[in-house]
């Protein structure tokens, strides 16, 4: 599709969301600032009517103001719990903007989702037990890179995905909606209702396309309904299906409908007269429904660019990389810095901050009762508002632990006589990606018969050079001395706090054991161990193969060890490289 049809597909979008907000979910908007996205923003606003509840979402709104709850101002004047509506709740039946929608919280996630789900925001705090209804509609903002989505709970509930990125400014025309058409269009809304072969129809080209939500045909359904209303049809037509599936199931298409089943149809003999008329229609009914469902899969098959859905299983890869692990390090308590993460109910002691909004709304509601009971005593040392050690609320912080990785290499003479070289440079390139997500690294190295850091956990990518480079190859094949060092360095690192990664470049063969000794059997034995102390300690390590004739004793390692096992017979360094940031985020 040319840039100006999928601006013309955005601004459809958008007129068909402002028809009916609360029952097509929203709109995922993936596109970062620009001038395109302003134009598109202007066109919604354009077609919601004026009186519409449009409200900005920020990313770091707190519990209570998103849900509601007690209303401290309020609360400490009235002498008596008063309560506050949240902004979902504010927003019922209008719109919410959700900025940088690829980096909401979980919580945050589960809060919106669930109003969108039940329609009504529920409290259940401070002393109040509030229900309030909150329909609205999202605009999701995602300004994520390659690898950074939008929550895909959020997404699965959003009936419009839209992509601005490759559109530019030339192709984003100027149109004004009117908004009048939206508000005749919400009149006739409810009087539209799809027949069951229609739905059926939906339904079928979904579970072609490989789409498992049940709810993508649910809300591909009601943005049918809004075209129908839209376009002043006295019922849902065909051209509305075909819109709703371009719309709404072309973007999360996961597969091409089967090829060849609509090209070349199964034509069946011509009926005679006196049968069709004795059949009473019902064999017509069902070419009807055959013609639909081939309408609405052709429609999104001509909506889905030839490289999308490799695109999207890419996406879907690099979502699950850096959810798992790697690019930073594990997420960890922390009373004094960090990423907000909600208050405690605890004392002020080791330098825990107190957190002053919380303590007074905690207090609030006793006021009048603490009043009463300190009665008796003198009004003018008796302060205003009474707050007692069981109020005090503590806020805690999230932050991520800084990440080391380990770099283990196999510098005996097998290893050195194939593979030394490309391991070398992969390490470099390696060390240098390291160096720009500010990480550090360590480099251990064994051959011989013992292991030996080179460098301990540093930032400094020089130094790692010249560690590495003056790093020389032979002898035999300490592995049980190399992985027994990874691992007291990663206990080491962890007691400090810190997140170890170990990455272990080896041919598997070892053939010295822990004491010195030489023997195959007992070496093997001894990397056993090791490696299964690794596994223990919940150490992620990744094992590349660097033998080029990969083997049993490289994979046999790797699974005692619980790690990612990468055989790489043939690979360069850049390919190895490659591998392993796969591999670790």
């Amino acid at each position: 599709m040319t840039g100006a049809a999928v601006w013309s597909d955005a601004v459809t979008a958008a007129r068909l969301f402002a028809v009916d907000p609360p029952g097509t979910g929203g709109v995922l908007l993936r596109s970062r600032a620009s001038p395109v996205r302003d134009r598109w923003l202007a066109v919604l606003r354009a077609a919601l009517p004026r009186s519409e509840n449009v409200k900005q979402v920020p990313l770091n709104i707190a519990e209570g103001r998103l849900l509601g709850g007690l209303d401290l101002n309020a609360t400490l004047l009235a002498g008596r719990p008063v309560a506050e509506r949240g902004l979902l709740a504010e927003s019922d039946g209008g719109v919410i903007m959700l900025a940088m929608a690829e980096r909401l919280s979980a919580a945050m996630t589960v809060h919106v989702t669930a109003a969108m789900d039940a329609g009504e925001t529920i409290v259940e705090r401070d002393g109040l037990s509030l229900r309030m209804p909150a329909r609205f509609g999202v605009i999701a903002i995602d300004e994520g890179l390659e690898d950074e989505f939008a929550p895909a709970s959020l997404c699965d509930r959003l009936a419009l995905h839209l992509d601005l990125n490759a559109i530019g400014i030339r192709d984003a025309e100027e149109f004004a909606p009117y908004a009048g058409e939206t508000a005749a269009a919400r009149a006739k809304l409810p009087s539209l209702k799809a027949t069951a072969a229609q739905i059926e129809a939906l339904c079928a080209a979904a579970i072609a396309l490989g789409i498992t939500s049940l709810r993508a045909p649910m809300l591909a359904l009601r943005i049918a309904c809004a075209s129908a209303a839209l376009a002043r049809h006295s019922r849902v037509e065909q051209e509305d299906l075909t819109l709703a599936a371009r719309l709404v199931l072309a973007p999360r298409a996961l597969v091409f409908p089967p090829a060849g089943e609509e090209a070349q149809p199964e034509q069946p003999p011509p009926p005679i007269e006196d049968e069709a008329d004795e059949s009473g229609g019902e064999d017509q009914t069902s070419d009807i429904d055959r013609a639909l469902d081939e309408v609405i899969l052709a429609a999104v098959q001509a909506a889905i660019p030839p490289d999308v859905l490799a695109t999207l299983r890419a996406g879907a890869a690099g979502r699950s990389r850096s959810r798992s692990s790697g690019k930073a390090g594990a997420l960890q308590k922390s009373g004094k810095r960090g990423r907000p993460a909600g208050v405690l109910r605890g004392a002020l002691r080791a330098g825990a901050r107190l957190n002053v909004i919380e303590t007074l709304r905690a207090a609030a509601p006793w006021q009048p009762l603490r009043h009463r009971e300190a009665a008796g005593s003198a009004a003018e040392s008796r302060p205003r508002i009474l707050i007692r050690k069981d109020d005090f609320r503590i806020s805690r912080f999230k932050q991520r632990t800084e990440t080391v990785t380990i770099f283990v290499v196999d510098a005996s003479g097998s290893a050195a006589l194939h593979r030394l070289a490309e391991a070398k440079g992969a390490v470099e390139l390696l060390l240098a990606d390291c160096y720009i997500r500010r990480d550090q690294v360590a480099l251990i190295a064994f051959r011989g018969s013992t292991a030996e850091m080179l460098l301990p956990p540093t930032r400094s990518l020089a130094r790692a050079k010249r560690s590495l480079a003056g790093l020389p190859g032979g002898g035999g094949t300490p592995l049980a001395a190399g992985l027994d060092a990874a691992f007291m360095l990663s206990d080491s690192i962890r007691r400090k706090g810190q997140t170890p990664t170990v990455i272990v470049l080896t041919d598997g063969r070892a053939n010295i054991a822990r004491d010195g000794g030489q023997g195959r059997p007992r070496a093997e034995d001894d990397a056993m161990n090791a490696a299964r102390q690794l596994r223990g300690a919940g150490i992620a390590v990744v094992l590349v193969d660097t033998s080029p004739r990969p083997g049993i004793s490289g994979e046999a390692i790797a699974k005692e060890m619980g790690a990612r096992y990468l055989p790489l017979p043939h690979a360069d360094a850049a390919t190895l490289s490659k591998a392993v940031l796969a591999s670790v985020g």
